[in-house]
């Protein structure tokens, strides 16, 4: 059902459009499924992962980088829900939760989260939080 929804709204909207969209419906998402306080990178994992595992959403590792955090979600539902032709912009869901969640832990507003890597053949998608 939501291949033929993504089908249909990749007709009438440009990709970087369906980004942004679903980058906003990410930050929505987040702001609604609020983080418990994490004090460390580990903790902050910790949360968010109790947030996806119960939707069968997949888990996010992360690790820290010399000027940048690393984020690799394994086993998104992104291509099972949209299609694999419509990866490139259904990614943006995860960007935006995982940069409002960053957002709401205190982190500075010039810090981004941007895709470096699109979803694998096992649903891991690559995200970098960092300037």
């Amino acid at each position: 059902m939501l291949a033929a929804f993504a089908q249909e709204l990749s007709q009438d909207l440009t990709v970087q459009r369906l980004h942004t969209l679903m980058r906003r419906a990410g930050e929505q998402f987040a702001d609604r499924h609020a983080l418990s306080s994490a004090a460390s990178i580990a903790e902050m994992q910790s949360a968010i992962n109790q947030v996806w595992r119960p939707l069968d959403w997949g888990w996010v590792e992360i690790e820290e980088a010399e000027d940048h955090l690393a984020l690799a979600h394994y086993c998104a539902p992104l291509r099972a829900a949209f299609g694999a032709t419509h990866l490139d912009w259904s990614a943006g869901f995860l960007e935006g939760a995982y940069e409002s969640w960053m957002r709401l832990l205190g982190a500075d507003a010039q810090l981004k989260v941007t895709q470096q890597r699109a979803s694998d053949e096992d649903g891991v998608i690559l995200y970098r939080f960092g300037r």
